[in-house]
């Protein structure tokens, strides 16, 4: 059996913005959903989202984990793992846990790892007492 039936949240279902198809507004699926077409807006996806090669996003794109082969230019924010792959091209803002940019990928833009540290304190030069007695 190629998908297992499963009483779980996870779902096996798959959603298709196929070529040559546009979407203006948006789409929210809590199954996985693959973009080979393009849209205009945003898109909010509980599972995983693949960006086919030929694909376009325009607009804000939330998901748990995505896999861009095409373009997203917006707002991406991802729960878990981006992988922007070779051909791939993001221009916006980003916020994800992980991040895997292959060779040849585009990315320009802002990101946010959500891994906030304490920053350093600055670096003060001790003082050195001078006693002229000495």
């Amino acid at each position: 059996m190629a998908f297992k039936e499963s009483s779980s949240s996870s779902s096996t279902e798959l959603n298709f913005i196929g070529g040559g198809t546009v979407v203006e507004g948006t789409v929210r699926t809590d199954n996985s959903v693959r973009v080979d077409g393009k849209l205009k807006g945003k898109l909010i996806c509980k599972n995983t989202l693949t960006v086919g090669l030929n694909g376009e996003i325009d607009g804000e794109v939330q998901a748990k984990n995505a896999i861009v082969g095409g373009k997203i230019k917006g707002k991406v924010s991802i729960v878990e793992k981006l992988v922007l792959e070779s051909k791939s091209v993001l221009i916006g803002e980003l916020k994800a846990s992980k991040l895997i940019i292959d060779e040849g990928a585009v990315f320009d833009g802002t990101s946010d790892m959500g891994n906030k540290k304490e920053e350093p304190e600055p670096y003060k030069k001790p003082i050195i007492s001078q006693n002229p007695s000495q």
